[in-house]
């Protein structure tokens, strides 16, 4: 099946990491998948969530949001509605799950450590893109803390499948998510282990064996991102 972008149904969009970008957060990577572009900062903060005080445990959340023209037409700030979509706080969880997946949070010392993750550009696949590049920025605050021993178990990066006109593909577009019978984002460890996995079937429901598709081309995807990751954090 030839796809719109001329991709294999295997192929990844082109992948860039670049990291440093921000001279002021300890840790920073704009992501850019395709045409998706997302800035992450990795911000430290001395003091935890009230829960975790006197614990000796360490903090790692995140925070999402889409400028305003990061689409094909200009949406409000959800700063100026006063509160945030349901999606989006759907998504800010999502990426504070996967990247605390590989921390060591008794390891890190009581400090908390915010990763922002800012869409620039939205062409699809912007929650895997943050998940991908956020890791990025946290390594490198975590880096900065001078820590007997870096306390990341493992890298994790994400990427999103689906079936598109009966056959499964790798990294969906916003014109292939938007036409997909299914989709799914896949958020694993660089053993392949699963950290978390959202799948739906948009029109008919879909089956095992079609699953199973969508997970090996999500191994092979991911595996390729790790490959990114490690190459920009060397």
């Amino acid at each position: 099946m030839p796809r719109i972008s001329g991709r294999a149904v295997n192929e990844s969009r082109p992948v860039k990491l670049t990291k440093g970008v921000s001279r002021h957060a300890e840790g920073s990577c704009l992501v850019e998948c395709g045409h998706t572009k997302v800035l992450c900062t990795a911000s430290i903060d001395s003091s935890v969530p009230s829960f975790l005080r006197n614990t000796g445990k360490g903090w790692v959340t995140a925070e999402y949001g889409m400028l305003p023209r990061s689409t094909h037409s200009r949406n409000n700030r959800e700063a100026a509605k006063g509160k945030q979509t349901g999606r989006t706080q759907e998504i800010q969880r999502l990426i504070g799950r996967s990247l605390r997946s590989v921390v060591q949070l008794d390891k890190m010392g009581e400090r908390q450590i915010t990763v922002d993750c800012d869409v620039l550009e939205a062409d699809g696949g912007t929650r895997t893109a943050a998940i991908t590049g956020g890791f990025v920025a946290l390594y490198q605050a975590l880096a900065t803390l001078h820590l007997p021993k870096l306390p990341i178990t493992t890298f994790v990066a994400a990427t999103s499948c689906g079936i598109v006109k009966g056959e499964a593909v790798l990294d969906l577009d916003y014109a292939e998510d938007s036409n997909a019978q299914a989709d799914a984002n896949f958020i694993l460890s660089e053993q392949g282990h699963i950290i978390e996995i959202q799948a739906t079937a948009e029109k008919d429901p879909f089956s095992e064996s079609q699953f199973a598709e969508l997970m090996s081309l999500a191994k092979k995807g991911i595996a390729e991102l790790i490959i990114a990751q490690k190459e920009v954090l060397a």
